[in-house]
């Protein structure tokens, strides 16, 4: 496939997602008293509350069920968010409502982890000739379309002194992307954790650069607006509990990898490399401080990969009480 029908093909999701915004936003009260939750597999926090039952039993006093649905990554999940198909989604890497904002989707932020910009990275193999990041010139780079290591990859060219059409770009999920790396079909795979952790303990790969001083990677959680404006309780609840186990998975690391091996089918080693590149520090989010959005806005445009300007600070933000805060 061709930059210009990569493109293409990134702007028709795009305009397909804002086609269908009109019909977006089941109401609450019309799906049974039942929680979509979107989720990936990065989605620690909640992957956590999940296996827990944590919020079925916080919510079963008001006879509410919660419906859990996982997405292989981060645009898949703001699709279904955007038609409807989930309430609330767990966190997706910071150019998600970007992207979601372009389509003109009606969604709002609920909260924010703290940056980890060293949990995501533009990998090589490990006897590979490129040393820096200009010597990936016209080389065949994998990387997942939309997802937080799409803006690295293209702000990581550009600190270089390159442009995001100086490389051969294939869009894979993360785990193809793992499989055409291995197998040498790409020169270098741009991923983040916990895959970035499992290439690094089974593969012999090296880092070429990663997103410290270049990208933030800030993760957020997202509910379709109409949600949001009808059950500011339940987002309350799910905030409090979010903090709690970040909390928790900063203390209890150890604990933390061998409560989610069985759950991600990864050895806890793998998974506590990982979890040490999370900040995991859920917190509100603040209009103001919506800084890095705008740059990956001003970069995807740039690149011809938004069809238009984006301002991020406008957007519908949920306000949790001051002692939630």
């Amino acid at each position: 496939m061709t930059k210009q029908s990569q493109r293409r093909r990134l702007l028709k999701t795009l305009a397909a997602l804002s086609a269908i915004t009109s019909i977006n936003n089941t109401v609450f009260a019309q799906s049974n008293n039942i929680i979509r939750i979107g989720y990936q597999k990065s989605s620690t926090l909640l992957t956590i509350i999940k296996a827990n039952g944590t919020l079925e039993k916080l919510l079963a006093p008001s006879t509410t069920k919660i419906s859990w649905h996982e997405f292989s990554s981060g645009l898949p999940l703001l699709e279904a968010l955007n038609v409807g198909g989930v309430d609330l989604s767990a966190d997706v890497a910071d150019t998600v409502p970007v992207f979601a904002q372009a389509a003109g989707a009606r969604l709002t932020y609920v909260a924010q982890e703290a940056p980890s910009p060293s949990a995501q990275a533009i990998i090589v193999h490990a006897d590979a000739p490129y040393k820096t990041i200009t010597d990936l010139k016209h080389k065949k780079i994998a990387v997942t379309k939309a997802a937080g290591v799409h803006y690295l990859l293209i702000a990581t060219l550009a600190k270089a002194g390159l442009k995001f059409s100086d490389i051969d770009v294939a869009y894979l999920a993360p785990a193809d992307g793992r499989a055409a790396f291995e197998r040498g079909s790409v020169d270098a795979w741009v991923t983040w954790d916990p895959f970035l952790a499992g290439v690094q303990k089974q593969s012999q790969v090296r880092i070429l650069s990663d997103g410290r001083d270049i990208a933030d990677y800030q993760r957020y959680y997202l509910a379709s607006t109409a949600f949001a404006e009808a059950h500011p309780e339940v987002l309350a609840i799910v905030f409090d509990e979010l903090k709690k186990t970040g909390d928790w998975v900063r203390q209890h690391p150890k604990e933390a990898a061998a409560f989610l091996a069985p759950l991600w089918g990864l050895d806890a080693a793998t998974i506590e490399l990982a979890n040490s590149r999370r900040s995991y520090r859920v917190r509100a989010v603040v209009a103001n401080a919506l800084g890095e959005q705008q740059r990956i806005a001003d970069a995807f445009f740039a690149a011809g990969l938004l069809p238009k300007k984006v301002n991020a600070t406008e957007v519908a933000i949920w306000k949790p009480s001051g002692k939630d805060a």
